[in-house]
């Protein structure tokens, strides 16, 4: 589990544990490590926490190796480790742009290579690369994300199909998620004269961590998580200028707030949770919905579809022999 130590991935963590598989977790912050290995062992499995850079390609072979060695072979891979911003494009130095993509995109490809490495001679394992309503609808002030987010959908697609064309059992999937309560809005760089806050409606991190672990063990293609992942999805597909038009004109003060809450030091170079665990949850649990209905029907859509299929077909020929009568 890249990026495990809070938000989503922690959260994920968690998740994992209670499903009685052992986990590593690769991370900058050692607080957030020690934090995250303890959620592991209270649950019973065994955890190895790495401090790894996942923009650095060779410090993530070098973790995988190291997991392989000491927790066993690599089943399921999972990359949700990310550096984000809330500034205008023109406000964000280059190099601020080129650590959030290395972080957020190839921190991603450099996951993926690792556990292809070694999944692929095996022909069996799973990769979930965590991805983002705004991997399909990019949204101001934060231009570095989307477009990595972008990157990730592009990349992921690609190497399904490879490996689709030498018929391999290893899957790739995508998650792609909405706006969360977690610690990011508090260690983000943030270049805004107010709090950074995620895009209304938020939902809990305990949410894709589930849809996570789901596509651990039923592997498809692609999930959403939240109604406003797949309306706003969809919304680009249907009317994706009418959607320029509202997001340049709430967009900007729609990711603000006026409340006084926590500031920490950005984590763009250092980590945020070096000396302080700071947990799966931000500071919106108060507004925050801890409920998907999209999730629940995802999960169970291979019984509701056939189902459905059969209501429909009861409805047709009851409708057909009114019609007769």
């Amino acid at each position: 589990m890249t990026g495990g130590t809070a938000g989503v991935g922690r959260a994920t963590v968690r998740e994992f544990a209670a499903r009685g598989y052992d986990v590593a977790v690769l991370a900058r912050g050692q607080a957030g490590l020690d934090g995250a290995v303890a959620d592991v062992e209270a649950a019973g499995g065994s955890a190895l926490g790495i401090p790894t850079d996942v923009a650095d390609h060779n410090a993530v072979r070098a973790a995988a190796e190291r997991i392989e060695d000491e927790l066993g072979e690599i089943d399921v891979w999972v990359n949700a480790a990310f550096a984000g911003s809330l500034a205008f494009f023109w406000d964000t130095s280059p190099e601020e742009y080129e650590r959030m993509t290395q972080v957020t995109y190839l921190g991603q490809v450099n996951g993926t290579r690792a556990a292809l490495e070694r999944m692929r001679p095996r022909d069996r394992g799973v990769v979930v690369n965590v991805g983002s309503a705004m991997a399909y609808r990019s949204i101001p002030l934060q231009s570095a994300y989307c477009g990595a987010k972008h990157a990730v959908k592009g990349f992921s697609e690609s190497v399904m199909t490879e490996l689709l064309h030498e018929r391999s059992n290893v899957k790739v999937c995508m998650i792609q998620l909405p706006g969360l309560n977690t610690p990011q809005f508090n260690w983000n760089l943030s270049r805004m004269p107010k709090h950074p806050m995620p895009v209304p409606p938020v939902f809990q991190p305990e949410l894709p961590a589930k849809g996570i672990v789901f596509l651990a063990e039923h592997p498809r293609r692609n999930m959403w998580v939240g109604l406003s992942t797949a309306y706003t999805i969809l919304g680009e597909r249907l009317a994706p200028k009418l959607l320029d038009i509202y997001l340049a004109r709430k967009g900007v003060g729609g990711q603000q707030t006026d409340r006084d809450l926590p500031r920490w030091e950005p984590n763009l170079h250092q980590p945020a949770d070096a000396r302080t665990d700071r947990g799966a949850h931000g500071v919106f649990d108060d507004q925050a919905h801890a409920h998907d209905p999209l999730l629940w029907l995802s999960q169970r859509r291979r019984g509701l579809i056939p189902a459905l299929t059969a209501a429909t077909a009861l409805g047709v020929a009851a409708a057909v022999a009114r019609h007769r009568r």
